[in-house]
């Protein structure tokens, strides 16, 4: 019999910086427990549609919160060996990079994909709702020339609108979350209890964080 390993759903806008820590982190958790990822990109201008609410940034409402929270996205970033150069109340449109994950993900490059996109937006601070360098992305990360070009727009904004409304049911309210089966976690500083959860739910054995001793 095989060993079971659940999925790590992973809901995010590559607007939101902490969902590029998060994915890298994820990266790192699926390596250390293979755990599969299924990819669940979204609008968060939608998944406040859902809400009925505006997911308000903080630096508009608290701003000593904010200068503190800036200040430490910035040490996450290091510690994780990425660059974190543009925030998140600059605008971004998302939109046609999260339809382009959709067809990445199909053809099995969309860790790679999600990787580079992030890295074009927030540590190169690229414009990634322009054709021409997703279509560069797609091929650095080994996807077709015409991957991006042949996807179903249509088709892309209903997957996404989906997945607002499935995150916002399943008791969701930001980019960055992951579910472990039932089990929702906010945030890529919660990864050591995704982490924690999927060895619960495995029938596979190993070494768990906090276990090492």
């Amino acid at each position: 019999m095989n060993d079971f390993v659940p999925a790590v759903e992973f809901y995010f806008d590559f607007a939101c910086p902490h969902s590029y820590l998060a994915c890298v982190r994820l990266r790192e958790t699926a390596l250390r427990t293979e755990a599969p990822i299924s990819w669940k990109p979204f609008l968060l201008d939608e998944l406040a549609a859902e809400l009925g609410e505006a997911l308000q940034p903080v630096y508009e409402t608290e701003p000593r919160r904010a200068v503190y929270q800036a200040a430490e996205l910035a040490l996450w970033a290091r510690y994780n060996g990425v660059a974190v150069e543009r925030t998140s109340d600059q605008a971004i449109d998302s939109r046609p990079a999260l339809q382009g994950l959709l067809a990445a993900s199909e053809a099995g490059r969309a860790m790679d994909y999600a990787l580079a996109v992030f890295a074009a937006c927030f540590g190169g601070c690229e414009d990634i709702a322009d054709a021409k360098r997703l279509a560069a992305i797609a091929a650095e990360v080994g996807l077709p020339a015409d991957a991006l070009a042949g996807a179903d727009a249509t088709q892309g904004d209903q997957v996404l609108a989906a997945n607002a409304a499935e995150l916002a049911a399943k008791g969701g309210f930001a980019s960055g979350t992951l579910f472990v089966e039932d089990q929702m976690f906010v945030g890529h500083t919660r990864m050591p209890l995704v982490e924690f959860a999927l060895g619960q739910a495995s029938t596979r054995r190993f070494v768990m964080p906090g276990q090492h001793g």
